[in-house]
């Protein structure tokens, strides 16, 4: 299982949301590249980036930071918020990003996502954000009756790389990853789930590991309170 530290960007700062919620960000550092280095630097593999405004505006908006922790990394990365056409994709792809994350157009538009996972084999990612099991879009200010194994499955034939599920309830908050949803999700489909949201402890890694169906899991705030030790946390996963 492969841990992806994350970098969530607001206004260029790295920062956590308690939640989704842009008004309870609490800042961690104003340079991303420095803390990219220093994941790099600590062993991760992958890099898990998100821009924030960009989900709710939908557009990129953190692009300059983006670029900033792209050519100061060597491993992989991959980025979600406010991809929503293909000439965005294309730019982020050509710029270097191994992946990105289509979260909102998987609900509003899917037949982007088939194209996009059709033209860029191995490089597209389907973000579910989910409140109470429905998925939320938005930057996960709108909520929709559809639940996150429904729309997971509309993609089983699609080619996607990986699902980035998150419960939203758990995001941020230091409580534990939601193991039965995503493991449950993680059973439906074929595609490779990535946990995310509460993933604070090895504790929580060694849950989502022992399920043997979960391929990755993402974590943030605790990595930055200092709850998690990413070295410590990757040797304890290999």
């Amino acid at each position: 299982m492969i841990l992806y530290p994350a970098i969530d960007l607001k206004d260029g700062n790295c920062v956590r949301l308690l939640r989704g919620d842009m008004a309870a960000a609490t800042v961690f550092g104003s340079d991303p590249a420095a803390q990219a280095r220093a994941f790099q630097q600590a062993g991760a593999e992958w890099l898990h980036l998100v821009d924030l405004n960009g989900a709710f505006e939908g557009r990129p908006v953190n692009a300059g930071a983006v670029e900033a922790i792209l050519a100061a990394i060597d491993i992989p990365a991959q980025l979600g918020g406010g991809i929503r056409d293909m000439a965005t994709i294309e730019s982020w792809l050509g710029r270097g990003l191994r992946r990105v994350i289509l979260g909102t157009v998987a609900v509003e538009n899917p037949d982007l996502v088939r194209e996009a996972a059709d033209a860029f084999p191995g490089r597209i990612a389907v973000g579910i954000d989910a409140r109470a099991g429905r998925v939320a879009t938005r930057g996960w200010a709108t909520e929709t009756d559809i639940t996150a194994t429904d729309l997971a499955r509309r993609f089983e034939d699609a080619g996607v790389a990986a699902i980035i599920y998150t419960d939203i309830d758990r995001d941020g908050a230091m409580q534990g990853p939601n193991v039965a949803a995503t493991e449950a999700l993680a059973r439906a489909v074929s595609i490779p789930v990535i946990a995310s949201g509460g993933v604070s402890s090895m504790a929580d890694l060694r849950a989502l590991s022992a399920t043997r169906v979960i391929a990755g899991a993402i974590s943030g705030r605790a990595l930055y309170d200092g709850a998690l030790d990413l070295s410590e946390a990757l040797a304890g996963l290999r």
